[in-house]
């Protein structure tokens, strides 16, 4: 059986899509299925921003084929941990939740692994270089959880 884990940012276009590039390379061959989504429905069937896919694959990552799509009730119940980006994502999420067991579903990633800042920062209005930052801290933040996980 494997461990079904969803990152979530909110528009499912910059973090959470390199997010889970970086958890499926992470755990590649190990039993986990990875995904993501965003709190949003902006981008739903678009492909992660052209900056994120440029920052995946200079680290050997290809997000390339990743399309954007909204969380939904149904990845509350199937999916054993939702990661998420920042406290709005957190509280969005949490929305969507009908039970306690739901609720505990959800964390905010770089709490649960005590990974600084407490929020991955959204680089979308920003610079090239957040992008670069956003991807290191992401890789560090996925690396400490699957080590408290596997």
């Amino acid at each position: 059986m494997s461990t079904k884990v969803l990152m979530v940012c909110l528009g499912n276009i910059c973090r959470s899509p390199l997010a889970e590039g970086i958890m499926r390379q992470l755990t590649k061959g190990k039993a986990f299925e990875i995904d993501s989504a965003g709190t949003a429905n902006y981008y739903a069937g678009a492909a992660p921003d052209p900056r994120t896919i440029e920052v995946a694959a200079q680290n050997g990552i290809d997000i390339s084929q990743q399309q954007a799509r909204q969380l939904t009730t149904q990845d509350i119940v199937d999916f054993d941990h939702i990661l998420v980006m920042d406290r709005q994502n957190l509280n969005d999420a949490m929305a969507l939740c009908t039970t306690k067991e739901q609720r505990n579903k959800i964390a905010l990633l770089n709490e649960v692994t005590a990974v600084s800042p407490e929020e991955v920062p959204d680089p979308y209005y920003g610079e090239e270089d957040g992008f670069a930052f956003v991807y290191t801290l992401l890789y560090h933040s996925c690396s400490k959880w699957i080590e408290h996980n596997c």
